[in-house]
C-alpha cells in the first residue's frame, strides 16, 4: 500500500474493521430509529440475536455506535417505540458523532464500491435482486454457484434462493431499489 486513503483501497473496512453488511444493517437502522436494542433490531431484521449482538460489540470497539444513557427513553429520541415514553430494560444503542458522519459520507459510488467487493458483480446482483422476488428471477449472467453462495451467506436469501427480510430492510434503509 502507497500509504494513501486505504478507504479507496478496500472499501469493505472501516478502521480496520471488515464492514459486513450486518455492520451496515445495525448503522443504518440506528439512523432511523434514533435509538434502539440489540433484540430488537434482530426481531425486526429476522437476524440471529448473537449476530447482532456480535455486530454492535464491532461498531462499539471502532467507535461507531455506542451505549445510549438514562433509565427512561422518549418517542421522540426512539423513533421506532410506540409509546410516548419506556423505561429501559434493555441495553440500548445510538450512533456516535463518528458513526453519523460515517453515514452520511456513504453515497451511491460508495455503495457500488462496497458491494462489488463483497460479492462478483455485486452492485448489479443486489439492485436486480431489489426487483426480483428470488434468486432465480436475477439475468443468467448474475445467477452462478458462487453467487448464490455469497448471498446466502451474507444472508440476502435463503437457501432455497427467496430474498429475506433482512435484505429487504437494509435495501430500503440505504435507500437501494
Amino acid at each position: 500500500m502507497s500509504g494513501e486513503n486505504t478507504r479507496k483501497e478496500r472499501p469493505v473496512s472501516f478502521q480496520g474493521l471488515e464492514l459486513l453488511p450486518v455492520h451496515l444493517y445495525v448503522l443504518a437502522h440506528l439512523k432511523k430509529a434514533g435509538v434502539d436494542y440489540a433484540k430488537m433490531m434482530a426481531k425486526m431484521s429476522e437476524l440471529e440475536l448473537p449476530l447482532i449482538e456480535d455486530a454492535i460489540k464491532d461498531l462499539i470497539e471502532i467507535g461507531l455506535i455506542e451505549r445510549d444513557s438514562g433509565s427512561a427513553i422518549k418517542r421522540s429520541r426512539a423513533r421506532f417505540k410506540k409509546a410516548f415514553e419506556v423505561h429501559k430494560h434493555h441495553t440500548y444503542y445510538r450512533l456516535s458523532r463518528a458513526g453519523e458522519l460515517f453515514l452520511r459520507s456513504i453515497d451511491e459510488r460508495w455503495l457500488r464500491d462496497y458491494f462489488n467487493s463483497l460479492l462478483p458483480g455485486g452492485w448489479d446482483v443486489v439492485r436486480t435482486l431489489t426487483k426480483a422476488r428470488s434468486f432465480n428471477e436475477l439475468p443468467k449472467e448474475l445467477r452462478n454457484d458462487r453467487i448464490r453462495e455469497e448471498l446466502v451467506l451474507h444472508r440476502f436469501i435463503t437457501p432455497r434462493g427467496k430474498r429475506t427480510k433482512f435484505f429487504r430492510l437494509l435495501m430500503d434503509f440505504l435507500g437501494i431499489g
